[in-house]
Protein backbone atom coordinates (compact mmCIF):
# COMPACT_ATOMS: atom_id res chain seq x y z
CA UNK A 1 0.00 0.00 0.00
CA UNK A 2 1.27 3.24 -0.72
CA UNK A 3 2.18 5.94 1.81
CA UNK A 4 1.97 9.98 1.35
CA UNK A 5 3.01 12.29 4.06
CA UNK A 6 0.24 15.27 4.34
CA UNK A 7 0.58 18.92 5.83
CA UNK A 8 -3.10 19.57 5.74
CA UNK A 9 -6.26 18.18 7.83
CA UNK A 10 -9.78 18.65 7.00
CA UNK A 11 -11.67 17.19 10.11
CA UNK A 12 -11.44 14.10 8.43
CA UNK A 13 -10.17 14.85 4.84
CA UNK A 14 -6.56 14.74 4.04
CA UNK A 15 -5.19 16.91 1.16
CA UNK A 16 -1.87 15.46 -0.80
CA UNK A 17 0.20 18.32 -2.06
CA UNK A 18 0.84 18.37 -5.63
CA UNK A 19 3.83 16.00 -6.11
CA UNK A 20 2.02 13.60 -4.40
CA UNK A 21 -1.11 14.12 -5.82
CA UNK A 22 0.62 13.43 -9.47
CA UNK A 23 2.21 10.06 -8.30
CA UNK A 24 -0.85 8.66 -7.12
CA UNK A 25 -2.83 9.87 -10.01
CA UNK A 26 -0.49 9.40 -12.84
CA UNK A 27 2.89 7.09 -11.32
CA UNK A 28 0.42 4.67 -9.41
CA UNK A 29 -2.94 5.17 -11.41
CA UNK A 30 -4.74 5.01 -8.17
CA UNK A 31 -8.44 5.48 -8.92
CA UNK A 32 -11.68 6.57 -6.35
CA UNK A 33 -12.15 4.41 -3.38
CA UNK A 34 -8.16 3.44 -3.51
CA UNK A 35 -6.97 2.82 -0.04
CA UNK A 36 -3.52 4.49 0.77
CA UNK A 37 -1.62 5.48 3.82
CA UNK A 38 -1.72 9.25 5.05
CA UNK A 39 1.32 10.28 7.28
CA UNK A 40 0.01 13.47 9.15
CA UNK A 41 2.21 14.80 12.35
CA UNK A 42 4.52 11.68 12.71
CA UNK A 43 1.19 9.64 12.70
CA UNK A 44 -0.02 7.19 10.52
CA UNK A 45 -3.31 7.07 9.06
CA UNK A 46 -5.67 4.21 6.66
CA UNK A 47 -7.50 6.66 4.18
CA UNK A 48 -9.62 6.03 1.33
CA UNK A 49 -8.99 8.08 -1.85
CA UNK A 50 -12.73 10.53 -2.53
CA UNK A 51 -11.16 12.93 -5.36
CA UNK A 52 -8.71 13.04 -8.26
CA UNK A 53 -8.78 16.58 -8.99
CA UNK A 54 -5.43 18.54 -9.37
CA UNK A 55 -5.06 18.16 -5.32
CA UNK A 56 -5.52 14.42 -4.14
CA UNK A 57 -8.23 14.19 -1.59
CA UNK A 58 -7.99 11.20 1.18
CA UNK A 59 -11.09 9.96 3.40
CA UNK A 60 -10.42 8.99 7.20
CA UNK A 61 -10.73 5.30 7.53
CA UNK A 62 -8.94 4.84 11.04
CA UNK A 63 -5.94 5.79 12.81
CA UNK A 64 -3.24 2.61 12.01
CA UNK A 65 -0.86 1.50 15.11
CA UNK A 66 2.35 1.75 13.89
CA UNK A 67 4.98 3.95 14.62
CA UNK A 68 8.43 3.22 12.10
CA UNK A 69 11.30 5.14 14.01
CA UNK A 70 14.58 4.48 15.71
CA UNK A 71 14.26 5.72 19.41
CA UNK A 72 17.31 7.73 18.62
CA UNK A 73 17.39 10.53 16.66
CA UNK A 74 20.42 10.21 14.34
CA UNK A 75 21.82 13.08 11.94
CA UNK A 76 24.24 11.79 9.46
CA UNK A 77 26.69 14.25 9.25
CA UNK A 78 28.14 13.63 5.67
CA UNK A 79 31.27 15.19 4.08
CA UNK A 80 30.60 16.97 0.73
CA UNK A 81 31.01 14.18 -2.37
CA UNK A 82 30.09 13.54 -5.44
CA UNK A 83 26.32 13.89 -6.41
CA UNK A 84 25.81 10.07 -7.06
CA UNK A 85 27.67 8.94 -3.85
CA UNK A 86 25.57 11.83 -1.64
CA UNK A 87 22.35 10.43 -3.37
CA UNK A 88 23.57 7.18 -2.02
CA UNK A 89 23.68 8.84 1.26
CA UNK A 90 20.57 10.41 1.76
CA UNK A 91 18.71 7.36 -0.11
CA UNK A 92 19.81 4.63 2.17
CA UNK A 93 20.18 6.83 5.11
CA UNK A 94 16.46 7.41 5.12
CA UNK A 95 16.15 3.75 4.62
CA UNK A 96 18.00 3.08 7.84
CA UNK A 97 16.24 5.40 10.19
CA UNK A 98 18.41 8.59 9.93
CA UNK A 99 16.73 11.25 11.34
CA UNK A 100 18.42 14.20 9.65
CA UNK A 101 21.40 14.75 7.09
CA UNK A 102 23.93 17.40 7.03
CA UNK A 103 26.23 18.02 4.23
CA UNK A 104 29.61 19.56 5.85
CA UNK A 105 32.17 21.04 4.07
CA UNK A 106 35.59 19.80 5.01
CA UNK A 107 39.62 20.55 3.38
CA UNK A 108 39.20 17.45 1.50
CA UNK A 109 35.67 18.27 0.08
CA UNK A 110 36.16 17.27 -3.74
CA UNK A 111 33.11 19.41 -5.07
CA UNK A 112 32.19 22.87 -4.65
CA UNK A 113 29.10 24.14 -4.29
CA UNK A 114 28.17 27.84 -5.84
CA UNK A 115 24.44 27.41 -5.05
CA UNK A 116 23.73 25.90 -1.58
CA UNK A 117 19.43 26.30 -2.34
CA UNK A 118 19.42 24.67 -5.08
CA UNK A 119 21.32 21.98 -3.50
CA UNK A 120 19.45 21.58 -0.58
CA UNK A 121 16.33 21.16 -2.45
CA UNK A 122 17.17 18.79 -4.65
CA UNK A 123 18.67 16.14 -1.70
CA UNK A 124 15.69 17.22 0.48
CA UNK A 125 13.47 15.74 -2.29
CA UNK A 126 15.67 12.78 -2.74
CA UNK A 127 14.78 12.19 1.34
CA UNK A 128 11.03 12.86 0.75
CA UNK A 129 10.71 10.47 -1.94
CA UNK A 130 13.06 7.59 -0.10
CA UNK A 131 10.78 8.30 2.94
CA UNK A 132 7.42 7.29 1.32
CA UNK A 133 8.93 4.33 -0.09
CA UNK A 134 10.57 3.44 2.88
CA UNK A 135 7.60 3.90 5.04
CA UNK A 136 9.06 6.35 7.71
CA UNK A 137 6.63 8.09 9.71
CA UNK A 138 9.15 11.20 9.94
CA UNK A 139 10.83 12.96 6.93
CA UNK A 140 14.26 13.59 7.65
CA UNK A 141 15.28 17.15 7.62
CA UNK A 142 18.60 18.04 4.96
CA UNK A 143 20.15 21.16 6.84
CA UNK A 144 22.27 23.50 4.97
CA UNK A 145 25.75 23.23 4.34
CA UNK A 146 27.62 23.60 7.61
CA UNK A 147 31.15 23.82 8.32
CA UNK A 148 33.46 22.33 11.33
CA UNK A 149 32.89 25.27 13.74
CA UNK A 150 29.45 24.96 12.68
CA UNK A 151 28.45 21.38 14.24
CA UNK A 152 30.71 22.00 17.46
CA UNK A 153 27.68 24.03 18.29
CA UNK A 154 25.00 21.69 17.82
CA UNK A 155 23.48 19.83 21.04
CA UNK A 156 23.51 16.29 21.01
CA UNK A 157 23.60 13.44 23.52
CA UNK A 158 26.29 11.34 21.80
CA UNK A 159 29.08 13.01 19.14
CA UNK A 160 30.92 10.32 16.92
CA UNK A 161 33.91 11.26 14.28
CA UNK A 162 34.09 8.50 12.26
CA UNK A 163 37.87 7.79 11.78
CA UNK A 164 40.52 4.83 10.19
CA UNK A 165 42.75 5.03 13.37
CA UNK A 166 42.79 1.57 14.68
CA UNK A 167 43.08 2.75 18.12
CA UNK A 168 40.41 4.40 18.39
CA UNK A 169 37.02 2.58 20.18
CA UNK A 170 34.92 0.86 18.36
CA UNK A 171 31.19 2.00 17.19
CA UNK A 172 29.68 -1.00 18.66
CA UNK A 173 31.25 -1.11 22.12
CA UNK A 174 30.09 2.72 21.78
CA UNK A 175 26.68 1.79 21.23
CA UNK A 176 26.45 -1.16 24.11
CA UNK A 177 27.47 1.85 26.33
CA UNK A 178 25.18 4.45 25.54
CA UNK A 179 21.82 2.71 25.21
CA UNK A 180 19.48 5.44 26.05
CA UNK A 181 20.69 8.08 23.53
CA UNK A 182 18.12 10.27 22.47
CA UNK A 183 20.21 12.52 20.12
CA UNK A 184 23.71 11.59 17.74
CA UNK A 185 26.08 12.58 15.66
CA UNK A 186 27.84 10.75 13.09
CA UNK A 187 30.23 12.79 11.56
CA UNK A 188 32.03 11.02 8.13
CA UNK A 189 34.38 12.37 6.28
CA UNK A 190 35.16 13.11 2.70
CA UNK A 191 37.11 10.60 0.29
CA UNK A 192 40.69 11.69 1.30
CA UNK A 193 39.36 11.39 5.17
CA UNK A 194 39.91 14.63 7.33
CA UNK A 195 43.29 16.36 7.95
CA UNK A 196 44.41 15.92 11.07
CA UNK A 197 44.27 19.01 12.61
CA UNK A 198 40.25 18.67 11.58
CA UNK A 199 39.61 15.45 13.93
CA UNK A 200 41.76 16.91 16.69
CA UNK A 201 39.57 20.00 16.23
CA UNK A 202 36.59 18.05 16.81
CA UNK A 203 37.78 15.64 19.20
CA UNK A 204 38.33 18.70 21.53
CA UNK A 205 34.92 19.96 21.39
CA UNK A 206 33.69 16.33 22.44
CA UNK A 207 33.06 13.84 19.31
CA UNK A 208 34.61 10.20 20.20
CA UNK A 209 37.29 9.10 17.85
CA UNK A 210 35.19 5.64 16.79
CA UNK A 211 36.24 3.27 13.67
CA UNK A 212 33.55 1.13 12.27
CA UNK A 213 35.00 -1.68 10.99
CA UNK A 214 38.89 -3.43 10.66
CA UNK A 215 38.25 -2.38 7.28
CA UNK A 216 38.77 0.78 5.31
CA UNK A 217 35.06 2.13 3.79
CA UNK A 218 34.72 4.46 1.53
CA UNK A 219 32.61 7.60 2.42
CA UNK A 220 29.52 6.76 1.03
CA UNK A 221 29.79 2.86 2.87
CA UNK A 222 30.46 4.79 6.07
CA UNK A 223 27.17 6.10 6.96
CA UNK A 224 25.22 2.18 5.70
CA UNK A 225 27.17 0.54 8.38
CA UNK A 226 26.98 2.90 11.48
CA UNK A 227 23.22 2.83 10.66
CA UNK A 228 22.92 -0.66 10.34
CA UNK A 229 24.96 -1.35 13.68
CA UNK A 230 22.79 1.43 15.36
CA UNK A 231 19.86 -0.52 14.04
CA UNK A 232 20.90 -3.62 15.46
CA UNK A 233 22.18 -2.72 19.03
CA UNK A 234 19.16 -0.30 19.36
CA UNK A 235 16.04 -2.41 17.99
CA UNK A 236 16.45 -5.80 19.71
Amino acid sequence: MQRYFCVKKDLDIFELNKENSYHAKTVMRMKLGSRVEVVYQDVCYLGEIISLDEIVKVRLIKEKDEYNELDTKVTICQSLVKEEKMDLVLQKGVELGAYSFIPLRTKNSVIKISDDSKKILRWQKIVNDASRQAKRNVIPKVFNIMNLEDITKLDYDLKILCTVNELSMSLKNILQNNKKCGTMIIVIGPEGGFKKDEEDYLISHGFISTRLLDFVLRTETASIVALSMINYEYTR
